[in-house]
């Protein structure tokens, strides 16, 4: 593996003189694209949208100098199905990847492979996490590092394009070696898609050595939600004393809770800013990304995407981890640099999902879009932050019989309300009971206001949406029902 410093400032200087005198005007180019993907990363754990301690200079430059959406949304909070959409623009009930443990089908229509069809070299390279156990090259990529499952911050061995290595070093600084040099070795005047696949900041959070210590004096305490569970379904109560609640059965820190105790809070606290320290080291992934397609004068010229595959809840309402709807777990990071058609940096408000990506990546690159897919091309309201576009979408989570803690979930989230239910499917139906939030006034969910007799009919209305969003989706009842003695209001409704 050559790494980024590998052949000096000659080679530098070479290549940077080779794209200058390709000849051709920048915006007559097809562009490369650089889709960034982080596991687990939450939408606020960035400095641009906010968070007081974490600082990533990187990753506020793309949003300062492209569009940050502000309400960017996971359609399944898990790493696989989450992932499957992004490459297909399909939910996870239609492209099949239901769980952590399935691949991504190998005929699916997906950007990537469109892209490779089209004439861009495709690279994949970093954590893939669809088929546990399988690290060969998939289809689409003529460039492929992965490897199997989750992958280690330390000592991960890599497939690439069919030779073992183990690098030594910092898995974020060993994949983006792997990426800049991939960038490098590309023909001037030849578009490439280059997919980096983070496993940054997925637990067990090991930083880096030299962020090991950063945050030793930021006081980190338990949310203010993490106790409060007054009107809180069955199922997440239960969870405090089944499966441990903050600390889970994902996390080694403590297997207690609730818990007050010093000790207790300390344990919390370092796992917190051990997460934070992950993250670090993917901005400066991100910078040494940026200053490669600088040198080579491609910056400009290159979609440059970065986002979370789903959020993570950290404490809030009693747990660590994701699976549920509630906005820790489903909110994502999104941003998009791309200055040829998003000429004036913007925050866009709009909700936008994981399916959105596809078809916002082809209709950059003037290609086709994929046939019958639940996404839509962000490409207009980037421009202008404004438009029609949805004022509700639906989310769905299936009971896995590994992580039984989080039962199956179906909701509909807009602007102002979200509305979740639990239907059957884990063999508890007693644990279950429905939530309902007003966002506008409530954006920490603090309230369930399912038992408000005020809200029935809001509960009847957002039913109905629901069901239609599952509808247009071809959602079929049979695949993902709503919970027995819903009655719905739409005449040929056939729910279970």
């Amino acid at each position: 593996m050559k790494s980024f410093f590998s052949g000096g400032l000659i080679r530098i200087l070479l290549v940077v003189v080779a794209w200058m005198g390709v000849g051709t005007v920048m915006a007559a180019q097809r562009p490369n694209v650089v889709v960034v993907l982080c596991d687990d990363l939450r939408w606020d754990t960035l400095s641009c949208a906010g968070h007081p301690h974490v600082k990533t200079p990187n990753i506020d430059r793309l949003a300062a100098e492209g569009v940050r959406f502000a309400n960017a949304f996971c359609t399944t909070s898990l790493c696989s199905p989450s992932r499957a959409s992004i490459l297909s623009g399909l939910y996870a009930h239609a492209h099949g990847v239901m769980d952590n443990f399935t691949e991504f089908p190998s005929n699916l229509p997906n950007f990537p492979a469109r892209l490779k069809a089209a004439g861009w070299r495709t690279a994949y390279i970093g954590k893939w996490h669809m088929g546990e156990d399988n690290d060969a090259p998939r289809p689409g990529f003529d460039y492929w590092v992965s490897h199997k499952g989750q992958g280690k911050y330390f000592g991960t061995e890599f497939n690439v394009n069919g030779v073992r290595e183990t690098p030594e070093g910092y898995y974020t600084k060993v994949v983006t070696d792997y990426a800049v040099d991939f960038v490098l070795r590309q023909t001037p005047g030849h578009p490439f898609l280059l997919f980096l696949g983070h496993k940054a900041p997925h637990s067990f959070y090991i930083p880096e050595p030299k962020y090991s210590n950063i945050f030793d004096n930021v006081e980190v305490r338990y949310p203010d939600t993490a106790f409060a569970l007054e009107g809180k379904p069955e199922w997440v109560k239960q969870r405090l004393d089944t499966w441990h609640g903050i600390y889970g059965p994902l996390f080694e820190w403590r297997k207690q809770f609730p818990d007050r105790r010093p000790e207790a809070v300390k344990d919390f606290a370092a796992m917190t800013r051990a997460y934070w320290g992950t993250i670090l080291s993917v901005d400066d992934s991100v910078g040494r990304l940026y200053q490669t397609l600088q040198a080579i004068g491609q910056l400009d010229n290159t979609i440059f995407i970065f986002m979370g595959d789903n959020g993570l809840l950290n404490g809030e309402h009693g747990m660590v981890d994701k699976r549920t709807m509630h906005e820790p777990s489903i909110r994502i990071p999104l941003l998009v640099r791309y200055p040829p058609e998003f000429k004036r940096p913007r925050v866009v408000e709009q909700m936008v999902l994981t399916v959105d990506v596809a078809p916002t990546i082809l209709d950059l690159c003037g290609l086709p879009p994929l046939p019958n897919i639940h996404g839509r091309s962000l490409k207009n309201i980037a421009r202008t932050g404004r438009g029609e576009w949805r004022s509700s979408f639906f989310y769905a989570y299936n009971y896995e019989k590994q992580f039984p803690y989080t039962p199956n979930v179906r909701g509909v989230r807009t602007a102002e309300w979200k509305y979740i239910h639990y239907p059957h499917g884990d063999g508890s139906p007693d644990r279950h009971m429905a939530e309902l939030y007003h966002l506008r006034v409530d954006p920490e969910e603090r309230h369930n206001l399912i038992n408000d007799p005020a809200q029935a009919g809001r509960v009847r209305e957002l039913r109905r949406e629901l069901e239609r969003l599952m509808r247009v989706a071809s959602a079929l009842p049979d695949r993902m029902p709503l919970d027995e003695g819903v009655k719905s209001e739409l005449p040929d409704a056939k729910i279970r």
